[in-house]
């Protein structure tokens, strides 16, 4: 038994020591970024335990440099359910890493508040992406539309997979 358990040990630890540190796409070009993403597929997360459908991410560039994020999806009763945020980007204009925060404006000098947004894919011309953190505890696939063509969405469950991604784990976005 305890043999067995240190060898499930040992191969546990091995195979998450093979999985590369997260890279992001090279440059994003945040004012291209601006506007409506539609959720096509996410890890599932506490705080959109009552998204039931129709689930979006609207980014409106600011005159301080900053992002406003509306996030909004339908609950199972049909109404919007609405939660407003702020982005900034980490290092320079043209970073892939950003922080979000959907805390009060006024605790934003509380490091714990601010969640990282890395865009790990991004289609040439700004049609889907696929954002996740540094520890792949959360993963979201957005499209500029409702929906995604099934190559389009399986060629990225490939790359996915290959950056360590687990796939049981992901979870199609009603419409």
């Amino acid at each position: 038994m305890v043999s067995g358990l240190l060898a499930w040990a040992a191969a546990t630890g091995s195979a998450q020591a093979e999985v590369a540190p997260l890279q992001t796409v090279p440059a994003v070009d945040v004012p291209r970024y601006m506007g409506t993403w539609h959720e096509i597929a996410k890890y599932p997360n506490w705080f959109q335990k009552k998204c039931a459908s129709s689930t979006q991410a609207t980014y409106t560039l600011q005159a301080n440099g900053q992002v406003q994020v509306l996030n909004r999806c339908k609950t199972d009763k049909g109404e919007w359910s609405e939660a407003l945020g702020a982005a900034r980007q980490i290092g320079g204009p043209t970073s892939a890493q950003l922080k979000v925060r959907f805390a009060p404006e006024w605790l934003s000098f509380i490091p714990l508040v601010w969640g990282d947004y890395w865009i790990i894919e991004l289609d040439p011309d700004y049609q889907w992406v696929v954002v996740s953190e540094p520890q792949r505890d959360y993963l979201w696939i957005l499209s500029r539309t409702p929906q995604l063509p099934a190559a389009t969405y399986h060629a990225l469950l490939g790359k996915l997979e290959k950056r360590g991604f687990d796939l049981k784990r992901i979870e199609p976005t009603k419409p």
